[in-house]
């Protein structure tokens, strides 16, 4: 199973990224797809999930920012990210989940200058 993120970057506060999160080795479809982040020195957050029917979930701080997606036909998922702050900056995580398994990507790198 591989999840690989990609998108991340450097970008000023107020700008937007679109991170994503291709899969291979699973059936897509039937997972429960997230991001999670992690700054220096703290934990690792949820930021959003989609489920297999596509009922989504938002941590709170991103609501009304953040938008996640999927694409079963491409077993990809994506997280458009609106209106950054330099608090968003953090190692961002693609994870999928069925039951007792789990799996995570490598992470990507978001960056926002104040």
């Amino acid at each position: 199973v591989q999840l690989v993120e990609s998108g991340g970057g450097l970008v000023q506060a107020g700008g937007s990224l679109r991170l994503s999160c291709a899969a291979s080795g699973v059936i897509f479809s039937i997972y429960t797809m997230g991001w999670y982040r992690q700054a220096p020195g703290k934990q690792r957050e949820l930021v959003a999930a989609i489920t297999s029917g596509s009922s989504t979930n938002y941590a709170d701080s991103m609501k009304g920012r953040f938008i996640i997606s999927r694409d079963n036909a491409k077993g990809t998922v994506y997280l458009q990210m609106n209106s950054l702050k330099p608090e968003d900056t953090a190692v961002y995580y693609c994870n999928g989940r069925r039951y007792e398994r789990n799996y995570w990507g490598q992470g990507t790198q978001v960056t926002v200058s104040s």
